[in-house]
């Protein structure tokens, strides 16, 4: 199977950018040029704005069961495609072959959820105080043509989540897909395409970020914004959108602590959290970060999660043995590197990786950091890539303390076997998901965002379609 070369969708059509630049795609395993991908300019954005205020006319008067056989219908194009689907997000994107797979067998199912979710948009009837001629009632409408930005570690997972939630609340869509991964988006888009979905509805861009994003977000047709990917960012678009009075979603950076109490059973934190820390090479916003180890433990545990690191089998994620991928870009290379002398240099020790694998492509050994410092960068700034750090501790309310420091609050992570330590726990970790004893099992029927610098809004359960609906009062007298 070749790698595609990637056009805009518009107005139900694929095509090239008007002006007919394009954008090289580059496989992360040897830095290769292996595709291109159409860049667009304004006059593009402006024909994706009006066919989606024209999409957004038609779709609004679907009823739910209609949009739901049109949304069911795509999830089983994407399932009965995933293999070859997969195949180009690992490509474009380095993640192992089956998390690629993975990856696009949950879309399918994220669309189901979402389509059967439809039926559920209620409005209500409210009875008038003094008047029994006077009815009054709750509605809620779709609240017209959505702009959604997403990043490059998921680009299906990602897409899908808001295309998903804006379709069956009555929206039309334009997705600013990733430059760096294309192809897999596009491939999501042509399910909805090849489903059913009328002309316009749902639009696919690439190009330059910080142009499409100011022309779209400040755009009077377009009514709402989302958004994943770093705080930085997010707080520039969510600032944009403010001046506009635009509804806003953000799902932004994370930094999730690990705390390991002095009862937790070891084999099962370094499984789960071995496991969770190097998928997709550490490129995701919940992947465990900072471990908090208590001192009693920390010594075995440390120990444990570093054989664990060493073991992993790293390779072009094509391969069938492969366990992790490339890092996506160099810049990443580059980060990990900073993020591990700065670390070192104040102390930390290295227990396991720690290096670049080879001199093609952006391979980084699974890397495990002992006795970090809490000046550490690493221990401060988000480190999206395959690094462990550990830091011990002696009493669990210094555990918390530390966890909820930073300005994040996306997700975190804790083991115990002990019911008022989880209790503790659940009521002090300042975060917007929180696994005790397991590993992070998101899924379309769970709310999936954070709190603080990490956003707000929901990408997951019925509080996903808040933000894509208004509420409006409607009175009507019969006397």
């Amino acid at each position: 199977m070749g790698y595609p070369d990637t056009r805009l969708f518009i107005n139900g059509e694929w095509q090239d950018a008007a002006d007919g630049r394009s954008l090289p795609v580059r496989n992360p395993v040897n830095d290769q040029e292996i595709g291109r991908v159409a860049h667009a300019g304004l006059p593009d954005l402006d024909s994706a704005l009006e066919s989606s205020q024209r999409g957004f006319m038609a779709w609004r008067d679907f009823t739910p069961a209609q949009r739901s056989k049109i949304m069911r219908n795509a999830a089983e194009l994407i399932r009965a495609r995933a293999d070859s689907i997969a195949m180009l997000l690992t490509l474009e994107q380095g993640k192992p072959l089956g998390e690629a797979r993975g990856e696009t067998l949950a879309a399918a199912e994220i669309i189901e959820w979402f389509a059967e979710e439809g039926f559920r948009v209620y409005g209500r009837i409210v009875p008038h105080r003094s008047s029994l001629s006077t009815r009054q009632m709750v509605i809620k409408d779709p609240v017209g043509p959505v702009a959604a930005f997403t990043p490059w570690n998921f680009p299906i997972n990602q897409v899908v989540r808001k295309v998903s939630a804006a379709l069956t609340a009555g929206c039309s869509i334009i997705v600013k897909a990733p430059e760096e991964t294309p192809a897999s988006p596009a491939a999501l888009v042509g399910a909805f395409q090849e489903a059913g979905l009328p002309a316009g509805v749902l639009n696919l861009v690439y190009g330059d970020p910080a142009e499409i994003s100011s022309y779209l977000i400040a755009h009077p047709l377009i009514r709402k914004v989302t958004f994943t990917g770093s705080t930085a960012v997010g707080k520039q678009l969510a600032g944009l959108a403010g001046r506009h009075m635009k509804r806003v979603s953000m799902e932004l950076g994370g930094h999730a602590p690990v705390i390991v109490c002095d009862d937790a059973d070891i084999g099962l934190a370094v499984k789960c959290m071995g496991a969770a820390k190097f998928r997709n090479a550490g490129q995701v916003c919940i992947s465990p970060t900072r471990f908090l180890v208590h001192e009693s433990i920390r010594q075995d545990f440390a120990g444990a999660i570093a054989d664990f690191a060493r073991d992993l089998k790293t390779g072009d994620g094509l391969a069938k043995e492969t366990q992790m991928g490339p890092l996506a870009n160099s810049r990443r290379l580059r980060a990990m590197t900073e993020l591990q002398d700065d670390a070192v240099s104040k102390g930390a020790r290295v227990l396991a990786g720690g290096h670049r694998i080879g001199d093609a492509g952006n391979f980084w050994a699974p890397t495990v950091l002992d006795d970090v410092s809490l000046d550490a960068k690493i221990f401060n700034e988000e480190p999206f890539g395959p690094m462990a750090a550990i830091r011990g501790f002696e009493r669990l309310e210094e555990a918390i303390a530390e966890a909820n420091r930073l300005s994040y609050g996306l997700a975190g992570y804790a083991f115990t076997r002990s019911l008022g330590k989880a209790d503790l726990l659940t009521r002090r970790v300042d975060v917007g998901m929180l696994w005790i004893n397991m590993p992070a099992m998101p899924t379309a029927e769970l709310p999936f965002g954070g709190v603080r610098d990490s956003g707000y809004g929901s990408e997951g359960g019925p509080e996903a379609l808040d933000s894509y609906l208004t509420v409006r009062t409607v009175a009507i007298s019969h006397a």
